[in-house]
């Protein structure tokens, strides 16, 4: 007897339940991580201003390190995914282990380019007198934490591949309680001061990155995956990967300039300016959650030979985009007067902030679809397209942002330019998504 054809709310409730599984997880763990920050930042700041000018500056340059090779997850999550759909496990650990010595390999370069050019970076970024012995101190210590959070990256990658987000959360947290008794035990108990803050970070970071690697050695021997680097794997997960780093490098620079115009605008402009990128940077976790969940799910369909079910993840994904992006844009006009006070009691720049910020609350929808349809077209391993849609959209917006000191336009205008960033991003994805030449079906692409 055969089975009877599933209906379109069964497949649509199969979908939801997949998103969900994987996007609650990740969600979780991408909020862990900024949290790292918070805590070196409250417990550092007790030592003075010094210090925590000091750890503001590093901890700038060390994220910017680490964020350009956020590929590293994307890429390797992917690849994974593709192997894991067609039955292949070994295959996608071994694949995964190529990143991981990926991500050992970067790690160990910039950590050889970090420790003697450490003065100057920090002189660069405009480190007062008083403060650039403790950023040059933090960021010393901390550059040796970098390989371990690389291969944290590439893991976590291969762990979503293989459709598992709750373990990335569990050493998030782990990680997370770590560095913060790390922390006081050696700041404030041993008495080291910021170089304990940046010590206790790098222990939590190099145990995250063991028990990362635990969990991807113990499914290797299972599977009869080599855990032995091996160049020509190694040399197609960087060639993967390029892409994806043109498409992060452009996105950064976006971000900078419009940083960059906020700051020639005046103090209260760029004052508002840096609490709204806060505040979107917190909503871009709930949304790269559903990109995350589209990165793995969608490798997994094409991995299968599935391109219509590929496909039809694909738009019920967009639609959790969507709304997800209409409730934060709804959360953001309603909760306003509660948190606004919260960052600022300067009645200038809450006034400066306020029009910005429901600009922001209604591109959330927009932002909610390229999220996942970056997520998707990362998933099916479409990193060419990906990096030259995002330097057509910065081609776009450099222009139109730079202009608005020009025209006269504050920090609303600025904040309607990265609308339209987002907008071209949106358009861009779609017409590939709508083109179908992203599913290409089969183990690899």
């Amino acid at each position: 007897m055969t089975q009877a054809p599933a209906t379109p709310k069964a497949v649509r409730r199969r979908h939801d339940r997949e998103i969900i599984s994987l996007a609650v997880p990740a969600f979780g763990a991408l909020v862990a991580e900024p949290l790292f920050l918070m805590v070196d930042s409250a417990i550092v700041g007790h030592l003075g201003t010094p210090q925590l000018a000091g750890l503001a500056i590093a901890a700038a340059l060390l994220a910017t390190a680490v964020s350009v090779f956020v590929f590293l997850a994307y890429a390797t999550t992917a690849a994974v995914a593709r192997r894991v759909g067609a039955g292949d496990l070994q295959a996608a650990i071994r694949q995964g282990m190529d990143g991981i010595w990926l991500a050992l390999l970067l790690g160990g370069a910039v950590v050889a380019l970090t420790l003697p050019a450490a003065p100057w970076l920090v002189d660069v970024f405009g480190a007062s007198d008083t403060a650039a012995p403790y950023a040059i101190t933090y960021l010393r210590i901390s550059s040796l934490g970098i390989p371990a959070m690389l291969v944290v990256l590439a893991a976590a990658g291969v762990l979503r591949g293989l459709q598992d987000t709750r373990t990335p959360l569990y050493v998030a947290i782990a990680g997370f309680a770590a560095n913060a008794g790390l922390n006081v035990g050696l700041v404030y108990g041993a008495g080291l001061g910021i170089a304990g803050s940046a010590w206790g970070t790098v222990i939590a970071q190099c145990g995250m990155a063991a028990a990362y690697l635990v969990v991807v050695v113990r499914g290797a021997r299972r599977h009869g995956a080599s855990l032995r680097p091996d160049a020509a794997g190694i040399r197609a997960c960087a060639q993967a990967g390029a892409p994806l780093l043109v498409r992060t490098l452009s996105l950064r620079a976006v971000l900078m300039i419009a940083t960059a115009v906020a700051a020639r605008l005046g103090d209260a402009e760029v004052a508002a300016h840096q609490i709204i990128l806060s505040l979107w940077s917190l909503m871009a976790f709930a949304l790269d959650a559903i990109a995350i969940a589209g990165q793995a799910i969608i490798g997994r369909y094409l991995g299968a030979d599935d391109a219509e079910g590929a496909r039809q993840v694909c738009r019920r994904m967009v639609q959790w985009g969507a709304v997800s992006g209409v409730v934060l844009g709804a959360l953001i006009v309603l909760a306003r007067p509660l948190f606004i006070p919260l960052f600022t009691g300067d009645t200038t720049v809450q006034d400066t902030l306020l029009p910005a910020l429901l600009v922001v609350a209604v591109s959330q929808p927009i932002a909610g679809v390229v999220f996942v349809l970056d997520g998707v077209l990362m998933g099916a391993g479409d990193g060419p397209y990906l990096a030259w849609a995002m330097l057509l959209t910065l081609a776009v917006f450099a222009p139109v942002a730079l202009l608005v000191p020009a025209m006269g336009g504050g920090l609303t205008a600025l904040w309607w330019a990265m609308t339209l960033m987002m907008t071209v991003r949106m358009l861009t994805l779609w017409l590939r998504s709508r083109s179908g030449r992203w599913l290409v079906t089969g183990a690899t692409r």
